[in-house]
Protein backbone atom coordinates (compact mmCIF):
# COMPACT_ATOMS: atom_id res chain seq x y z
CA UNK A 1 0.00 0.00 0.00
CA UNK A 2 1.00 3.12 -0.79
CA UNK A 3 2.19 5.66 2.39
CA UNK A 4 -0.38 8.08 3.71
CA UNK A 5 1.15 11.53 4.88
CA UNK A 6 -0.81 14.58 6.54
CA UNK A 7 0.29 17.91 5.69
CA UNK A 8 -0.03 21.25 7.55
CA UNK A 9 -3.71 22.09 8.06
CA UNK A 10 -5.03 25.29 6.07
CA UNK A 11 -7.95 26.97 4.34
CA UNK A 12 -8.47 23.38 2.31
CA UNK A 13 -8.13 20.89 5.04
CA UNK A 14 -11.37 18.93 4.13
CA UNK A 15 -9.46 17.89 0.79
CA UNK A 16 -7.62 15.49 -0.35
CA UNK A 17 -4.68 15.27 -2.75
CA UNK A 18 -3.05 12.83 -4.25
CA UNK A 19 0.27 14.12 -5.53
CA UNK A 20 3.16 13.09 -7.75
CA UNK A 21 1.30 10.66 -10.06
CA UNK A 22 1.17 10.85 -13.83
CA UNK A 23 -2.14 11.64 -14.89
CA UNK A 24 -3.90 10.64 -18.04
CA UNK A 25 -6.50 12.96 -19.14
CA UNK A 26 -7.95 11.26 -21.85
CA UNK A 27 -9.92 14.48 -23.00
CA UNK A 28 -7.01 16.74 -23.78
CA UNK A 29 -4.64 13.08 -25.00
CA UNK A 30 -2.17 14.21 -22.37
CA UNK A 31 0.27 12.48 -19.74
CA UNK A 32 1.49 15.23 -17.31
CA UNK A 33 3.12 14.56 -14.00
CA UNK A 34 1.23 16.73 -10.75
CA UNK A 35 -1.28 16.25 -8.52
CA UNK A 36 -5.24 16.16 -8.21
CA UNK A 37 -7.45 17.68 -5.11
CA UNK A 38 -10.66 16.29 -4.27
CA UNK A 39 -13.08 17.74 -2.41
CA UNK A 40 -16.45 16.52 -1.04
CA UNK A 41 -16.21 13.68 -3.87
CA UNK A 42 -15.34 16.14 -6.73
CA UNK A 43 -11.86 16.72 -8.66
CA UNK A 44 -11.48 20.44 -7.44
CA UNK A 45 -7.95 20.91 -8.89
CA UNK A 46 -5.73 19.65 -11.23
CA UNK A 47 -1.70 20.74 -10.60
CA UNK A 48 1.52 20.78 -11.74
CA UNK A 49 4.11 19.34 -9.72
CA UNK A 50 5.21 23.32 -8.86
CA UNK A 51 1.86 24.13 -8.41
CA UNK A 52 0.34 22.22 -5.20
CA UNK A 53 -1.62 23.18 -2.82
CA UNK A 54 -1.31 22.67 1.03
CA UNK A 55 -3.77 21.54 3.52
CA UNK A 56 -5.87 18.20 4.22
CA UNK A 57 -4.32 15.22 3.31
CA UNK A 58 -1.87 14.20 1.08
CA UNK A 59 -0.85 10.53 -0.93
CA UNK A 60 1.97 10.70 -2.44
CA UNK A 61 1.36 8.50 -5.37
CA UNK A 62 5.13 7.64 -6.22
CA UNK A 63 5.34 8.47 -10.24
CA UNK A 64 2.26 5.69 -10.88
CA UNK A 65 -0.24 6.19 -13.01
CA UNK A 66 -3.83 8.31 -12.23
CA UNK A 67 -6.62 7.53 -14.57
CA UNK A 68 -10.40 8.38 -14.53
CA UNK A 69 -12.13 5.18 -13.22
CA UNK A 70 -13.13 2.58 -16.05
CA UNK A 71 -16.85 2.86 -17.26
CA UNK A 72 -16.92 -1.30 -18.06
CA UNK A 73 -19.94 -0.94 -20.52
CA UNK A 74 -21.94 -4.62 -20.77
CA UNK A 75 -21.22 -6.34 -16.42
CA UNK A 76 -23.17 -9.23 -15.81
CA UNK A 77 -24.23 -9.81 -12.23
CA UNK A 78 -25.95 -12.94 -11.93
CA UNK A 79 -29.07 -11.70 -9.72
CA UNK A 80 -31.40 -12.30 -9.50
CA UNK A 81 -31.76 -15.68 -10.27
CA UNK A 82 -27.93 -17.22 -10.60
CA UNK A 83 -26.58 -15.61 -7.86
CA UNK A 84 -24.02 -18.59 -7.33
CA UNK A 85 -21.96 -17.52 -9.95
CA UNK A 86 -22.47 -13.56 -9.35
CA UNK A 87 -23.55 -11.46 -6.77
CA UNK A 88 -23.47 -7.37 -6.49
CA UNK A 89 -21.41 -7.77 -3.56
CA UNK A 90 -18.67 -10.46 -5.11
CA UNK A 91 -19.18 -8.09 -8.50
CA UNK A 92 -18.66 -4.68 -6.52
CA UNK A 93 -15.29 -6.18 -5.39
CA UNK A 94 -13.85 -7.70 -8.14
CA UNK A 95 -14.80 -4.45 -10.05
CA UNK A 96 -13.02 -2.17 -7.44
CA UNK A 97 -9.88 -4.50 -7.90
CA UNK A 98 -10.02 -3.99 -11.22
CA UNK A 99 -10.08 -0.57 -11.27
CA UNK A 100 -14.22 -0.37 -12.66
CA UNK A 101 -15.59 2.41 -11.22
CA UNK A 102 -18.73 1.98 -12.68
CA UNK A 103 -20.64 -0.84 -13.83
CA UNK A 104 -23.19 -1.05 -16.67
CA UNK A 105 -25.15 -3.86 -15.79
CA UNK A 106 -27.02 -5.84 -18.61
CA UNK A 107 -30.63 -7.12 -18.21
CA UNK A 108 -29.95 -11.00 -18.78
CA UNK A 109 -30.56 -12.54 -15.75
CA UNK A 110 -33.43 -14.62 -14.19
CA UNK A 111 -36.14 -13.43 -14.91
CA UNK A 112 -34.88 -10.31 -17.16
CA UNK A 113 -34.98 -7.24 -16.00
CA UNK A 114 -37.91 -5.57 -18.14
CA UNK A 115 -40.22 -3.75 -15.51
CA UNK A 116 -39.56 -0.95 -13.35
CA UNK A 117 -39.91 -3.07 -10.07
CA UNK A 118 -37.05 -5.37 -11.19
CA UNK A 119 -34.85 -2.30 -12.22
CA UNK A 120 -36.08 -1.10 -8.57
CA UNK A 121 -34.46 -4.27 -7.38
CA UNK A 122 -31.75 -4.30 -8.91
CA UNK A 123 -30.85 -0.86 -7.58
CA UNK A 124 -31.35 -1.54 -4.20
CA UNK A 125 -29.01 -4.49 -4.32
CA UNK A 126 -26.49 -2.29 -5.93
CA UNK A 127 -26.36 0.19 -3.64
CA UNK A 128 -26.52 -2.05 -0.42
CA UNK A 129 -23.53 -4.65 -1.61
CA UNK A 130 -21.45 -2.23 -3.44
CA UNK A 131 -19.06 0.26 -3.52
CA UNK A 132 -18.55 1.25 -7.17
CA UNK A 133 -21.04 3.12 -9.08
CA UNK A 134 -23.79 0.63 -10.76
CA UNK A 135 -25.59 2.09 -13.49
CA UNK A 136 -28.51 -0.76 -14.98
CA UNK A 137 -29.53 -1.51 -18.61
CA UNK A 138 -32.72 -2.78 -19.05
CA UNK A 139 -34.28 -5.56 -21.67
CA UNK A 140 -35.66 -3.65 -24.80
CA UNK A 141 -38.51 -6.10 -25.38
CA UNK A 142 -40.17 -8.10 -22.73
CA UNK A 143 -37.94 -11.58 -21.22
CA UNK A 144 -35.85 -11.00 -24.20
CA UNK A 145 -38.11 -12.71 -26.47
CA UNK A 146 -38.11 -10.14 -29.57
CA UNK A 147 -41.99 -10.37 -29.57
CA UNK A 148 -43.27 -7.61 -27.69
CA UNK A 149 -41.76 -3.96 -26.19
CA UNK A 150 -41.06 -2.79 -22.96
CA UNK A 151 -42.26 0.06 -21.21
CA UNK A 152 -38.99 2.31 -22.13
CA UNK A 153 -40.58 5.13 -20.57
CA UNK A 154 -41.22 3.81 -17.26
CA UNK A 155 -37.66 1.90 -17.21
CA UNK A 156 -36.03 5.27 -18.32
CA UNK A 157 -37.56 7.18 -15.41
CA UNK A 158 -36.48 4.36 -13.00
CA UNK A 159 -33.02 4.88 -14.21
CA UNK A 160 -32.52 2.14 -17.18
CA UNK A 161 -29.55 4.25 -18.90
CA UNK A 162 -29.80 2.03 -21.85
CA UNK A 163 -31.75 -0.96 -23.27
CA UNK A 164 -30.83 -4.71 -24.76
CA UNK A 165 -31.83 -7.44 -25.22
CA UNK A 166 -28.03 -8.46 -25.10
CA UNK A 167 -27.09 -11.95 -26.69
CA UNK A 168 -30.95 -12.35 -28.14
CA UNK A 169 -31.15 -10.90 -31.39
CA UNK A 170 -34.80 -9.35 -31.89
CA UNK A 171 -35.13 -11.28 -35.20
CA UNK A 172 -38.82 -9.62 -36.37
CA UNK A 173 -37.84 -6.42 -38.14
CA UNK A 174 -41.13 -4.84 -37.61
CA UNK A 175 -40.69 -5.59 -33.85
CA UNK A 176 -37.41 -3.66 -33.73
CA UNK A 177 -37.72 -0.89 -35.75
CA UNK A 178 -40.63 -0.22 -32.84
CA UNK A 179 -38.41 -0.43 -30.51
CA UNK A 180 -35.83 2.01 -32.12
CA UNK A 181 -38.88 4.50 -33.13
CA UNK A 182 -40.04 4.74 -29.50
CA UNK A 183 -36.78 4.70 -27.58
CA UNK A 184 -35.86 7.29 -30.48
CA UNK A 185 -38.46 9.86 -29.36
CA UNK A 186 -37.30 9.51 -25.43
CA UNK A 187 -33.91 10.08 -26.63
CA UNK A 188 -33.43 5.97 -25.07
CA UNK A 189 -30.18 4.73 -26.39
CA UNK A 190 -30.47 0.91 -27.85
CA UNK A 191 -27.96 -1.60 -27.76
CA UNK A 192 -27.74 -4.61 -29.69
CA UNK A 193 -25.67 -7.79 -30.22
CA UNK A 194 -25.19 -7.63 -34.19
CA UNK A 195 -25.98 -11.31 -35.64
CA UNK A 196 -27.74 -12.99 -37.89
CA UNK A 197 -29.07 -16.36 -35.74
CA UNK A 198 -30.01 -18.01 -38.35
CA UNK A 199 -26.36 -18.33 -39.40
CA UNK A 200 -24.76 -18.78 -35.95
CA UNK A 201 -27.57 -20.71 -34.38
CA UNK A 202 -25.04 -23.58 -32.61
CA UNK A 203 -22.22 -22.01 -33.11
CA UNK A 204 -19.12 -22.43 -31.43
CA UNK A 205 -16.38 -21.21 -32.80
CA UNK A 206 -15.45 -19.20 -36.70
CA UNK A 207 -15.81 -20.76 -39.32
CA UNK A 208 -11.96 -22.00 -40.86
CA UNK A 209 -9.77 -24.74 -41.04
CA UNK A 210 -8.92 -24.38 -37.40
CA UNK A 211 -12.32 -25.26 -36.05
CA UNK A 212 -12.67 -27.40 -38.88
CA UNK A 213 -10.37 -29.76 -37.84
CA UNK A 214 -11.21 -29.61 -34.15
CA UNK A 215 -15.08 -30.55 -35.44
CA UNK A 216 -16.41 -28.11 -33.61
CA UNK A 217 -19.69 -26.26 -35.39
CA UNK A 218 -18.69 -22.92 -36.58
CA UNK A 219 -19.98 -19.65 -37.77
CA UNK A 220 -19.01 -17.21 -40.68
CA UNK A 221 -17.96 -13.78 -39.40
CA UNK A 222 -20.33 -12.57 -42.37
CA UNK A 223 -22.70 -12.80 -39.82
CA UNK A 224 -21.91 -10.16 -37.82
CA UNK A 225 -21.97 -8.20 -40.68
CA UNK A 226 -25.41 -9.11 -42.22
CA UNK A 227 -26.64 -8.74 -38.16
CA UNK A 228 -25.48 -4.80 -38.18
CA UNK A 229 -25.90 -3.93 -42.18
CA UNK A 230 -30.00 -5.19 -40.99
CA UNK A 231 -29.69 -2.65 -37.75
CA UNK A 232 -28.61 0.10 -39.17
CA UNK A 233 -30.95 0.27 -42.04
CA UNK A 234 -33.45 0.22 -39.22
CA UNK A 235 -31.72 2.71 -37.12
CA UNK A 236 -31.51 4.72 -40.57
CA UNK A 237 -35.26 4.46 -41.15
CA UNK A 238 -35.87 5.51 -37.04
CA UNK A 239 -33.22 7.78 -36.34
CA UNK A 240 -32.65 6.52 -33.09
CA UNK A 241 -29.61 6.22 -30.70
CA UNK A 242 -27.86 2.89 -31.66
CA UNK A 243 -24.96 1.04 -30.02
CA UNK A 244 -23.23 -2.24 -31.36
CA UNK A 245 -22.16 -3.99 -27.80
CA UNK A 246 -19.20 -6.26 -29.36
CA UNK A 247 -18.26 -5.92 -32.25
CA UNK A 248 -15.47 -8.51 -33.68
CA UNK A 249 -14.83 -8.79 -37.29
CA UNK A 250 -13.32 -6.49 -40.13
CA UNK A 251 -16.44 -7.79 -42.11
CA UNK A 252 -18.47 -5.48 -40.03
CA UNK A 253 -16.28 -2.41 -39.77
CA UNK A 254 -17.11 -0.63 -43.40
CA UNK A 255 -20.89 -0.57 -42.57
CA UNK A 256 -20.36 0.80 -39.29
CA UNK A 257 -18.02 3.18 -41.02
CA UNK A 258 -20.40 4.37 -43.65
CA UNK A 259 -23.06 5.12 -40.69
CA UNK A 260 -21.18 7.49 -38.97
CA UNK A 261 -19.96 9.45 -41.92
CA UNK A 262 -23.75 9.47 -43.13
CA UNK A 263 -24.53 11.06 -39.46
CA UNK A 264 -26.02 8.70 -37.88
CA UNK A 265 -26.32 8.44 -33.90
CA UNK A 266 -24.29 5.01 -33.89
CA UNK A 267 -21.20 3.66 -31.88
CA UNK A 268 -19.92 0.53 -31.11
CA UNK A 269 -17.77 -1.71 -28.85
CA UNK A 270 -15.60 -4.50 -28.50
CA UNK A 271 -14.86 -6.94 -25.73
CA UNK A 272 -10.70 -7.23 -25.01
CA UNK A 273 -10.56 -10.80 -25.41
CA UNK A 274 -11.36 -10.10 -29.17
CA UNK A 275 -8.74 -7.34 -28.86
CA UNK A 276 -5.82 -9.38 -27.19
CA UNK A 277 -6.58 -12.92 -28.04
CA UNK A 278 -7.56 -15.12 -31.34
CA UNK A 279 -8.70 -17.92 -32.41
CA UNK A 280 -5.52 -20.32 -32.00
CA UNK A 281 -6.11 -19.34 -28.36
CA UNK A 282 -8.65 -22.51 -28.08
CA UNK A 283 -6.09 -24.65 -28.63
CA UNK A 284 -7.02 -28.23 -27.70
CA UNK A 285 -10.50 -27.52 -26.63
CA UNK A 286 -10.11 -25.13 -23.80
CA UNK A 287 -13.57 -24.12 -23.02
CA UNK A 288 -12.01 -21.18 -20.67
CA UNK A 289 -11.72 -19.39 -24.35
CA UNK A 290 -15.39 -19.62 -25.33
CA UNK A 291 -16.71 -16.68 -25.64
CA UNK A 292 -20.05 -15.17 -27.24
CA UNK A 293 -19.16 -13.87 -30.36
CA UNK A 294 -16.26 -16.59 -30.82
CA UNK A 295 -12.54 -15.26 -31.42
CA UNK A 296 -11.68 -14.72 -34.27
CA UNK A 297 -8.54 -14.73 -36.57
CA UNK A 298 -5.63 -13.16 -35.70
CA UNK A 299 -6.68 -11.09 -38.94
CA UNK A 300 -9.61 -10.01 -37.42
CA UNK A 301 -7.84 -9.54 -34.16
CA UNK A 302 -5.72 -6.35 -35.74
CA UNK A 303 -8.52 -5.13 -37.71
CA UNK A 304 -10.36 -4.71 -34.24
CA UNK A 305 -7.13 -3.55 -32.83
CA UNK A 306 -6.79 -0.68 -35.25
CA UNK A 307 -10.71 0.45 -35.43
CA UNK A 308 -10.18 1.10 -31.54
CA UNK A 309 -6.80 2.82 -31.53
CA UNK A 310 -8.51 5.06 -34.47
CA UNK A 311 -11.71 5.34 -32.72
CA UNK A 312 -13.84 3.77 -35.42
CA UNK A 313 -14.77 1.28 -32.24
CA UNK A 314 -14.95 3.40 -29.86
CA UNK A 315 -15.14 1.46 -26.78
CA UNK A 316 -13.46 -1.50 -24.94
CA UNK A 317 -15.48 -3.46 -22.61
CA UNK A 318 -15.17 -6.23 -20.54
CA UNK A 319 -18.35 -7.94 -21.16
CA UNK A 320 -17.84 -9.61 -17.74
CA UNK A 321 -20.07 -13.27 -18.24
CA UNK A 322 -19.39 -15.10 -14.74
CA UNK A 323 -20.16 -18.97 -15.09
CA UNK A 324 -19.97 -21.66 -12.36
CA UNK A 325 -17.64 -24.98 -12.62
CA UNK A 326 -20.10 -27.14 -14.07
CA UNK A 327 -21.20 -25.21 -17.02
CA UNK A 328 -17.33 -25.02 -18.23
CA UNK A 329 -16.31 -28.08 -17.09
CA UNK A 330 -18.09 -29.48 -20.36
CA UNK A 331 -17.30 -30.67 -23.93
CA UNK A 332 -16.37 -27.74 -26.24
CA UNK A 333 -19.49 -27.47 -27.70
CA UNK A 334 -21.99 -27.59 -25.18
CA UNK A 335 -19.53 -25.46 -22.72
CA UNK A 336 -21.31 -21.97 -21.45
CA UNK A 337 -19.68 -19.05 -23.41
CA UNK A 338 -18.19 -16.43 -21.81
CA UNK A 339 -15.24 -15.03 -19.26
CA UNK A 340 -15.24 -12.99 -16.01
CA UNK A 341 -13.34 -9.51 -16.99
CA UNK A 342 -13.99 -6.64 -14.37
CA UNK A 343 -10.63 -7.98 -12.65
CA UNK A 344 -8.31 -8.44 -16.19
CA UNK A 345 -9.61 -5.53 -18.25
CA UNK A 346 -7.20 -3.43 -17.25
CA UNK A 347 -4.08 -5.32 -17.59
CA UNK A 348 -5.02 -7.05 -20.93
CA UNK A 349 -5.73 -3.97 -22.52
CA UNK A 350 -2.44 -2.67 -21.52
CA UNK A 351 -1.10 -5.43 -23.60
CA UNK A 352 -2.12 -2.73 -26.31
CA UNK A 353 -0.31 -0.03 -24.89
CA UNK A 354 2.98 -2.12 -24.08
CA UNK A 355 2.37 -3.28 -28.07
CA UNK A 356 2.22 0.06 -29.06
CA UNK A 357 -0.73 0.10 -30.26
CA UNK A 358 -2.28 2.69 -28.04
CA UNK A 359 -1.02 5.16 -25.71
CA UNK A 360 -2.74 5.66 -22.68
CA UNK A 361 -4.97 8.69 -23.45
CA UNK A 362 -6.48 6.42 -25.84
CA UNK A 363 -6.66 3.38 -23.98
CA UNK A 364 -8.56 5.29 -21.46
CA UNK A 365 -10.83 6.97 -24.12
CA UNK A 366 -11.90 3.73 -25.32
CA UNK A 367 -11.95 2.43 -21.35
CA UNK A 368 -13.73 5.41 -19.88
CA UNK A 369 -14.78 8.71 -21.75
CA UNK A 370 -16.29 7.23 -24.44
CA UNK A 371 -18.36 4.84 -22.27
CA UNK A 372 -19.40 7.84 -20.17
CA UNK A 373 -20.28 10.33 -22.88
CA UNK A 374 -22.26 7.74 -24.52
CA UNK A 375 -24.55 6.68 -21.44
CA UNK A 376 -24.58 10.69 -20.39
CA UNK A 377 -22.90 10.15 -17.27
CA UNK A 378 -20.74 12.49 -15.57
CA UNK A 379 -17.99 10.64 -15.14
CA UNK A 380 -14.81 9.38 -17.19
CA UNK A 381 -12.84 12.68 -17.16
CA UNK A 382 -10.11 13.91 -14.88
CA UNK A 383 -11.42 17.51 -14.80
CA UNK A 384 -12.06 19.91 -12.73
CA UNK A 385 -16.09 19.25 -11.56
CA UNK A 386 -16.09 15.61 -12.60
CA UNK A 387 -16.93 12.80 -9.92
CA UNK A 388 -13.13 11.34 -8.26
CA UNK A 389 -14.07 8.42 -9.71
CA UNK A 390 -10.07 7.15 -10.03
CA UNK A 391 -7.79 4.48 -10.63
CA UNK A 392 -4.12 4.32 -9.69
CA UNK A 393 -1.89 1.94 -11.05
CA UNK A 394 1.81 0.70 -11.95
CA UNK A 395 1.44 -0.02 -16.18
CA UNK A 396 4.57 -2.02 -15.82
CA UNK A 397 4.96 -4.30 -13.10
CA UNK A 398 4.51 -8.36 -14.35
CA UNK A 399 3.02 -10.82 -13.03
CA UNK A 400 1.48 -14.19 -13.68
CA UNK A 401 -2.47 -14.35 -13.03
CA UNK A 402 -3.77 -17.10 -10.50
CA UNK A 403 -7.48 -17.25 -11.12
CA UNK A 404 -8.22 -18.84 -7.37
CA UNK A 405 -7.26 -14.83 -6.49
CA UNK A 406 -9.70 -13.57 -8.60
CA UNK A 407 -12.77 -11.72 -6.50
CA UNK A 408 -15.46 -12.49 -8.98
CA UNK A 409 -17.47 -15.75 -7.06
CA UNK A 410 -17.13 -17.39 -10.69
CA UNK A 411 -13.34 -17.66 -12.23
CA UNK A 412 -13.82 -18.70 -15.85
CA UNK A 413 -10.84 -16.64 -17.44
CA UNK A 414 -8.91 -17.49 -20.39
CA UNK A 415 -5.68 -15.29 -18.68
CA UNK A 416 -5.60 -17.59 -15.84
CA UNK A 417 -1.41 -18.55 -16.00
CA UNK A 418 -1.33 -15.88 -18.23
CA UNK A 419 1.80 -13.55 -18.13
CA UNK A 420 0.60 -10.01 -17.72
CA UNK A 421 1.95 -6.26 -17.18
CA UNK A 422 0.31 -3.55 -14.87
CA UNK A 423 -1.84 -3.38 -11.20
CA UNK A 424 -4.33 -2.15 -9.77
CA UNK A 425 -2.83 -0.28 -7.00
CA UNK A 426 -5.82 2.26 -5.10
CA UNK A 427 -9.27 2.92 -6.66
CA UNK A 428 -11.59 5.51 -5.85
CA UNK A 429 -15.32 6.38 -6.33
CA UNK A 430 -16.39 9.49 -5.20
CA UNK A 431 -13.54 10.67 -3.15
CA UNK A 432 -13.72 7.50 -1.09
CA UNK A 433 -11.16 4.82 -1.37
CA UNK A 434 -12.96 1.62 -1.97
CA UNK A 435 -9.76 -0.74 -3.05
CA UNK A 436 -5.91 -0.61 -1.83
CA UNK A 437 -3.61 -3.15 -2.80
CA UNK A 438 -1.67 -4.60 0.31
Amino acid sequence: MLPRRDVQAGDRAEALLLSNARLVDPEAGTVISGAVEIVDGKITGIFTNDGQPVGGEAIDCRGMVLAPGIVDLGVKVCEPGERHKESFRTAGRAAAAGGVTTMVTRPDTTPAIDSPEQLEFVARRAAQDTSVNVRPMAALTKSRRGLEMVEIGFLKDAGAVAFTDCDSVVTDAKVFSRCLTYAGSLGALVIAHPQEPGLSSGAAATSGGFASLRGIPTVSPVAERIGLERDLALVEMTGARYHADNLSTSAALPALDRAIAAGLDVSAGVNVHHLTLNELDVGDYRTFFKVKPPLRSERDRRSMVEAAASGLVGIICSMHTPQDEESKRRPYEAAASGAVGLETLLPAALRLYHGGDMDLPQLFRALALNPALRLGLSSGRLAVGAPADLVLFDPDVPFVLDRSTLRSKSRNTPFDGSRMQGRVLRTWVGGKEVYARE
